[in-house]
């Protein structure tokens, strides 16, 4: 949960005052030298981005892609929620504004069906299985595909105040994430072994083989939604003006992929 200080004042506000004191140009320096670690010379994907098509999928592109000069492959993990037609628009939109390859990788319907109301009924967190694989499969196909490096976008834990650790390594995340999967949970419920390999998590073998390096770019940019959506926009990405005007939200451009991720957020503010 959030943290709060003596005052009253939660960790994520200030963690967000301490973007004053920081060095930018010698953090986007770093970021180049990661780069230029991993840049390939002879046209391969020299990285990996996770991505869905919303606007923070349009700024990490951009700012591999077209910023740092990098050849990336995108992989995203699908689901079979209703799409919004704008969140159609900008999945679509990411490979072919920016010239990339994309790959999605879906889960079996049925087995969707089954571990989303499995979560939902007895964790209150319809898409567990979901979060689970959006950092098992890149990691994988990262391997797969011989690619050492990957990039995500926020550090949701220093942004959003459940740490005051600003780190540019997705190391300690991933480690939480593949110690709190259960596998056993899911077998007791039904679920052959041999379906649950989205979320198994990889063997220290697997890992030798390329042993990738997983990054925030949060840590590189000021990161910002409204920055964000504005470098988006400029590439093509649509928002839900005109086409769904959200209950209970401010905003049109937040989390606008599928209608049914919204229940998955009013379940933690119940």
């Amino acid at each position: 949960g959030s943290i709060f200080n003596s005052e009253g004042i939660c960790q994520a506000c200030i963690n967000y005052e301490k973007r004053k004191t920081i060095n930018w140009k010698e953090r986007k320096k770093q970021l180049s030298e990661l780069c230029d670690k991993y840049r390939r010379n002879d046209g391969y994907y020299d990285c990996v981005i996770p991505v869905s098509g919303g606007k923070d999928s349009h700024r990490l592109v951009f700012e591999m892609k077209v910023k740092m000069g990098m050849n990336p492959l995108l992989i995203t993990i699908g689901d079979p929620f209703t799409k919004t037609k704008a969140g159609l628009k900008n999945y679509r939109n990411l490979g072919d504004t920016f010239n990339c390859d994309h790959i999605q990788f879906d889960l079996s319907i049925d087995l969707f069906r089954r571990v989303t109301r499995i979560a939902f009924e007895e964790m209150g967190e319809p898409l567990k299985f979901i979060e689970a694989a959006i950092y098992t499969i890149p990691q994988k196909m990262a391997i797969k595909f011989g690619i050492p490096f990957i990039i995500y976008g926020e550090n949701s834990a220093y942004e959003y105040g459940t740490t005051d650790q600003d780190n540019h390594s997705v190391n300690e995340t991933i480690s939480k994430i593949f110690n709190a999967i259960d596998i056993n949970f899911w077998i007791q419920r039904g679920m052959p072994r041999k379906e649950l390999n989205a979320i198994i998590p990889l063997t220290h073998e697997e890992l030798k083989k390329v042993k990738p390096e997983v990054i925030f770019m949060s840590y590189f940019v000021p990161w910002s939604s409204i920055k964000n959506l504005n470098i988006a926009k400029m590439y093509g990405f649509r928002d839900l003006t005109h086409e769904w005007k959200r209950e209970g939200c401010i905003e049109d451009f937040e989390q606008i992929d599928s209608i049914a991720y919204m229940v998955h957020l009013w379940l933690k503010y119940p």
